[in-house]
């Protein structure tokens, strides 16, 4: 049976389409915000997006007048440092291509250092301006045996003149050249989900994922054990998700729905 909402003490939100949508917050944010805090619920983000820096999500929501601490901003950069923190000694050295936001996770602190002859690491996000120079450099280094790690499989990113080739682009380019597969962080993996649940010092049995994507945040959510609520303001419409095989516990037309029915409960 699915539990009722007042059964969650932890929730994990996805971002774009369900705080927001291009630059403006959606209808009920703040709102539902205010009664988490009002009962104690915690709460983080978590997004596949590995371009920008917790701090500078904080920025960003915060210039449409949410707020949302970068401490509980977990990107696919920030999730992929945790995880290679479990997997490697300080002073590892990391082969990257990426963007601010992946290099800040990754060499900030001085725990991994950026190494283009022997890395025990090969890590791929989103990077714009990639070159084939840095691929084929990527391409050698997995060969000779660097483990082969990607922060999301987005295959496309949404940019102001359209739809251009994403991360999980650049993951397959490097899979069909090394004949090596990725171990890839981002949702739908439950790598990500994990890390933001430890973060905020969650119990999984407790925590709630609120996504609008079936293929990511519903289907990542499962993957990680956790329950998920859809809410139909971003890309999945009612007729896709009628259409398919990946279900929710609970669906909301929008977040003041979601708010409503959980003040209630």
């Amino acid at each position: 049976m699915t539990p009722e909402l007042n059964h969650f003490t932890a929730v994990l939100f996805d971002m774009d389409g369900v705080l927001y949508r291009g630059s403006r917050a959606l209808p009920g944010v703040n709102d539902l915000l205010a009664l988490f805090d009002a009962r104690g619920v915690t709460y983080a983000c978590c997004t596949n997006n590995a371009t920008m820096t917790p701090a500078q999500y904080e920025a960003k929501l915060a210039a449409m007048g949410i707020r949302m601490p970068a401490a509980r901003i977990v990107t696919s950069s920030v999730a992929t440092r945790r995880w290679l923190e479990t997997q490697a000694p300080r002073g590892t050295g990391v082969f990257v291509i990426g963007m601010d936001g992946l290099r800040s996770a990754l060499f900030d602190d001085g725990y991994f250092v950026e190494d283009e002859e022997h890395p025990a690491f090969v890590v791929v996000g989103m990077d714009f301006e990639v070159t084939y120079r840095r691929l084929r450099k990527a391409c050698l280094l997995i060969r000779a045996g660097a483990r082969f790690i990607g922060t999301n499989p987005d295959t496309t990113f949404p940019a102001e003149d359209g739809i251009v080739p994403g991360c999980g682009a650049l993951l397959a380019l490097l899979r069909v050249s090394t004949e090596t597969e990725p171990f890839v962080i981002g949702k739908p993996g439950p790598t990500m989900f994990r890390a933001a649940i430890e973060i905020l010092g969650a119990d999984a049995t407790h925590t709630l994922t609120i996504g609008d994507r079936l293929d990511t945040d519903i289907a990542g959510a499962r993957a990680a054990g956790l329950a998920s609520a859809l809410v139909l303001t971003g890309v999945t419409t009612p007729a896709m998700l009628e259409q398919s095989a990946i279900q929710p516990d609970f669906v909301f037309r929008d977040l003041v729905e979601l708010r409503e029915a959980w003040a209630g409960a």
